[in-house]
């Protein structure tokens, strides 16, 4: 009796626990995604009516779309940069053995430690001094270049993960056969490794694509829709803002679902 009644506790707490975890997640943004439908002007509550129209100012905004461009094209290329980084980090920090390895390894998660404020204080401080050197102001090139320092580390982390399950004698069954090193990374590693870049690929996308505390300290008078919102709301609340959110937050979450499913069918063939 004891024993079920233990189990029985635990169950409660556990599933407990989940249920908890779940409402203070989704609860928040839920309640965004109501207030982006209300028909007043302002965020209170009770809603004077639902309507879209905040839909429809947020795509009629010049503003709003030109923050919605630079966050798109920041985050595009940035992820492709730091994939790309990350993903021979990767392959180098696991398969490879040479002096210095624990230091590379070190100096390459590194960024992983710092708070994201302090990474772009340190970067503004750094390109303020190349700029006056070289004749350049901060804007969408230094934000991309702080994205990438950020995101690189994670990415490569993830295609560690991925790395360390590779079984290297494909390749040198590909060997072999005949294969040149650059013929085995084409049509033997890289499409091994495919499933966990993919993976790193979703995750930096969507690091950079709501990052403030870099973008505020890099991007200079450039306009994220982080930062947009920001300074939006810094003067006032209106439902244009939780409206924002939506637009951005939906694509996050159809991304999470794809990486999902192109994780579950690569470990299904394999």
């Amino acid at each position: 009796m004891n024993h079920r009644f233990e189990s029985a506790l635990a169950n409660v707490i556990l599933y407990g626990s989940m249920a908890a975890v779940l409402v203070f997640f989704y609860v928040p943004i839920f309640t965004l995604i109501a207030f982006s439908f209300q028909e007043g002007r302002f965020l209170t509550l009770p809603f004077e009516g639902v309507s879209l129209k905040w839909y429809g100012a947020l795509f009629q905004s010049g503003p709003a779309l030109t923050a919605l461009w630079n966050s798109t094209l920041i985050a595009i290329i940035a992820t492709l940069v730091a994939t790309t980084i990350g993903t021979m980090a990767a392959i180098v920090a696991v398969r490879y053995r040479f002096k210095g390895k624990l230091a590379f390894q070190g100096l390459a998660g590194a960024p992983l430690a710092f708070p994201q404020l302090l990474l772009g204080i340190v970067l503004l401080l750094w390109f303020s001094v190349l700029g006056r050197w070289f004749g350049f102001n901060t804007g969408i090139v230094t934000a991309i270049i702080g994205h990438i320092v950020y995101i690189a580390p994670f990415a490569m982390v993830i295609v560690a993960v991925q790395v360390y399950n590779f079984d290297p004698v494909l390749e040198d069954a590909a060997r072999d056969c005949g294969a040149t090193t650059w013929e085995v990374y084409r049509h033997v590693t890289i499409p091994l490794l495919w499933p966990g870049i993919f993976s790193a690929a979703i995750f930096a996308f969507l690091l950079s694509w709501g990052n403030f505390y870099i973008t505020y300290s890099l991007a200079g008078s450039t306009r994220t829709i982080p930062t947009f919102i920001f300074s939006g709301i810094a003067v006032g609340s209106s439902p244009l803002y939780p409206a924002i959110a939506t637009v951005v937050f939906i694509p996050g979450i159809l991304l999470v679902i794809l990486a999902n499913r192109f994780r579950l069918r690569a470990a299904a063939t394999a």
